[in-house]
């Protein structure tokens, strides 16, 4: 059972999401939230496994909530909603954790698929998005090297996961790509992310695109 918490300042948007959900049998709607600062208080109350945040809401913005729920919650798993595919709050959301982003016009099918895929732990992050998250970081300095944990440590399996990862791949379009199973691309991620020294999918992806394994052109 995937518990959710939706969190939008639209009672009407957010009864339209609920209508959606609560057609699938392994989903249950645990909460909702009108502000940002109810988006907090109910996933650290309740520790959803999935949160829907509304970018733009009272209070605290998706941004803020997201960073506030992350700093008390690390392994919640939140998805931002938009309007707009190139909101640059979106951007802030994924760096301080978000899991990914959802345009609120998405197909109903999306919608579920991206859910199941966060709650099973992976990102939703396209290639326009890795790119803009690598260059800030870069700016900045954010994406930590790791000279003594070396690409030249992976497999060549390990290196074709890599590059399907950064690519958007789901595990199941990883283990149907390379003919293995879910769960053998799952060890094998963990075994890319001890390696590595990294967290999370996030991470592995810009990594992957920064020493050159996976580019962009990949996702064309």
């Amino acid at each position: 059972m995937i518990r959710l918490l939706l969190c939008d300042d639209h009672a009407m948007f957010r009864q339209g999401l609920r209508s959606i959900l609560e057609t699938e049998d392994d989903f249950r709607i645990i909460g909702e939230a009108s502000t940002g600062r109810e988006a907090v208080r109910y996933a650290l109350e309740t520790r959803p496994d999935v949160v829907l945040m509304d970018i733009q809401m009272p209070e605290l913005d998706g941004v803020a909530a997201t960073k506030a729920v992350l700093a008390e919650q690390p392994d919640a798993k939140v998805i931002i909603l938009t309007m707009y595919r190139q909101d640059k709050y979106v951007f802030e959301a994924i760096k301080v954790g978000a899991r990914g982003y959802l345009l609120k016009d998405a197909d109903a099918n999306d919608l579920i698929d991206a859910i199941r895929r966060v709650a099973a732990g992976e990102t939703l992050l396209n290639a326009e998005m890795a790119a803009s998250i690598l260059d800030e970081f870069r700016k900045v300095g954010e994406l930590p090297e790791h000279p003594d944990h070396k690409i030249s440590e992976l497999t060549e399996r390990e290196e074709d996961i890599l590059r399907l990862l950064a690519q958007g791949a789901s595990n199941q379009e990883i283990a149907q790509s390379l003919g293995v199973s879910e769960k053998t691309v799952r060890n094998r991620l963990s075994e890319i992310f001890s390696k590595l020294r990294l967290n999370n999918r996030t991470q592995a992806a810009l990594y992957a695109l920064r020493e050159g394994i996976a580019t962009l052109q990949d996702n064309s």
